[in-house]
């Protein structure tokens, strides 16, 4: 989970996301750093403190944002639950089909309506397999909704993936163009067109 406060300066409130970029860059696994801020939130102050800065951005027209994994996270602390769904207009959920079985207490949970249920539980059910992409459900204010196909570039995919090998892939190939990680994305781009 990561947290944000932005305002109009895109400012970030705590840095713990670039710890966490910086461990999965380097392709490190087994880190702790994902599981500390679960910890943080099941203590009274972090719920308050959420709670606090929840009112406070919206009272100056900014955005705290809350990503996570893990749905527990959020639902685990009652205070933090409130502050965080009940100030939350715009709700953005990925692939959703390990929680089909119990989606109905997260529909309750989220306020969804039957229409957004289906919207949410139609994710990545009819991708066409000519092309890599992956769908996201957008919900602004319970007004409205839909499902998104994301895509990027090749570049960009193969600057951000978090798979392993292509990882290792990219920085075998930086290693031979003497750390040119720009130009070693290009040419791995180049030949998986």
């Amino acid at each position: 989970m990561s947290w944000f406060l932005l305002n109009r300066n895109l400012t970030p409130l705590e840095p713990y996301d670039w710890k966490l970029s910086r461990t999965v860059l380097r392709g490190e696994r087994g880190s702790n750093a994902p599981d500390l801020p679960g910890k943080a939130l099941s203590t009274a102050n972090m719920a308050e403190y959420l709670r606090y800065m929840y009112k406070t951005v919206r009272k100056y027209y900014g955005e705290a944002i809350v990503v996570t994994q893990e749905v527990e996270d959020i639902i685990s602390s009652p205070v933090v639950k409130e502050a965080i769904i009940n100030n939350s207009d715009c709700k953005i959920l990925l692939d959703q089909r390990k929680f089909m079985n119990r989606f109905d207490a997260i529909q309750s949970l989220l306020g969804l309506t039957d229409k957004e249920k289906a919207q949410i539980l139609s994710i990545n059910q009819s991708n066409d397999p000519s092309r890599k992409y992956k769908e996201v459900w957008i919900g602004l204010g319970g007004v409205q909704s839909a499902v998104y196909a994301t895509e990027v570039s090749v570049p960009e995919y193969l600057a951000y993936t978090t798979e392993e090998t292509e990882k290792v892939e990219v920085q075998r190939l930086a290693g031979e163009l003497g750390g040119d990680m720009e130009l070693a994305i290009r040419q791995l781009a180049e030949g998986k067109r």
